[in-house]
């Protein structure tokens, strides 16, 4: 019996991204690079303020990054993402990553969550208001 504590996947939240880690991805113990799992979540907080920005953004702020358990080549990542806050130029998001794993007769561990703001930007890179400032319902696909 392991000790690492598995969970269900949220409901409240919407899965944004699924992605594998290869080999290429770990270092030489076998785990996957933090940098690596900081640029998935990166990806997948984008996807949901995307919505609001109606154009370009950018990423002006990790707010918090924690890594709870190591993740693993072959570990099947789950990204989960909800807005948390609007401002006028921006959107901040809580990711929630978890990994199926096999080892555990493919249940889920959660292995990270963050919260990030991303930016309305112009042109020139300056921020500007978001078109929609009001938190949507979820879309259900």
């Amino acid at each position: 019996m392991s000790s690492i504590p598995t969970v269900s996947l949220p409901t409240d939240m919407e899965l944004v991204l699924k992605v594998i880690p290869m080999p290429k991805d770990s270092n030489s113990n076998g785990d996957i690079f933090g940098g690596w799992v900081m640029a998935q979540v990166d990806l997948a907080g984008s996807v949901l303020p995307a919505r609001y920005t109606g154009g370009r953004m950018a990423t002006v702020a990790v707010n918090e990054f924690i890594f709870k358990q190591p993740v693993q080549v072959g570990d099947l990542l789950s990204f989960y993402s909800k807005v948390t806050k609007l401002g006028r130029t921006s959107v901040q998001v809580l990711v929630e990553v978890f990994a199926e794993r096999r080892a555990l007769g493919n249940q889920y561990v959660k292995v990270t969550e963050a919260t990030l703001t991303y930016v309305a930007i112009d042109e020139q890179g300056r921020p500007r208001p978001l078109p929609i400032t009001e938190l949507q319902p979820r879309r259900q696909y």
